[in-house]
């Protein structure tokens, strides 16, 4: 499954915006204007990131960030006009993770709630976990092996690269250019040169998957690729 965000801003506009951005990257949007409305959502919820606005009617994004601390620990950014240091250092102690000032680039907080849910996927996942299954798919990391039905599937290190990185994000879509800087880990990136369709066919190939009706590996065309379960 995709990854759910809950979102609480008062201004409309900027609202509908970021609910916007995350909806094109893939992603769960539960958006309120009010932190009142959202406190069913947030007990009842099993959420994966909160972005909170600090300037609310009738309660602040702190108390909210506050509530949601006393028994959640998946990531909370705050999003707000304060810009003064006491205000950002005030916002993580209490709890909150990451602090995005008005005005902003839509782009950098869509970049920064991606880097937050895979910190908060990887120290949140077993320790000793090695392997990676999905049904009849199986890889493991200490030997760097990848099983289709029990039957060993030859990848270069490359693809073996690029199917964990899908793994680990599971149920989230992962763009070519995030696995292109994950890969390579270089700045630059040009869609018309992206080799990573190229790698994603044949992984396709070697796992037996199937672009029109995949088991493994789904297009999200214009946006990136996912694996569900």
């Amino acid at each position: 499954m995709s990854a759910k965000i809950l979102l609480i801003e008062d201004n409309i506009e900027i609202a509908n915006l970021v609910e916007l951005y995350l909806k094109n990257e893939g992603f769960v949007v539960l958006k309120f204007n009010n932190a009142e409305d959202a406190e069913r959502v947030i007990e009842n919820e099993e959420l994966d990131l909160a972005i909170l606005d600090i300037v609310l009617p009738n309660a602040d994004g702190l108390s909210v960030c506050i509530k949601i601390r006393e028994k959640y620990t998946y990531p909370v950014i705050m999003l707000t006009s304060k810009i003064a240091s006491s205000d950002k250092v005030m916002g993580l102690t209490f709890g909150a993770d990451d602090y995005v000032t008005k005005p902003f680039d839509p782009m950098e907080l869509i970049a920064r709630v991606k880097a937050q849910l895979r910190r908060y996927k990887q120290y949140s996942a077993p320790k000793n976990s090695n392997v990676l299954e999905l049904g009849d798919l199986r890889i493991e990391l200490d030997s760097h092996s990848c099983f289709v039905n029990e039957e060993i599937v030859d990848l270069t290190p490359t693809e073996f690269n690029i199917l964990c990185i899908l793994c680990k994000n599971k149920g989230n879509v992962v763009s070519s250019e995030e696995l292109f800087h994950e890969l390579w880990n270089e700045a630059y990136f040009c869609k018309s040169t992206n080799p990573i369709p190229v790698h994603i066919s044949h992984i396709r190939e070697k796992i037996r998957d199937s672009l029109e009706n995949p088991r493994y590996i789904k297009t999200v065309w214009g946006v990136g690729y996912k694996i569900e379960e």
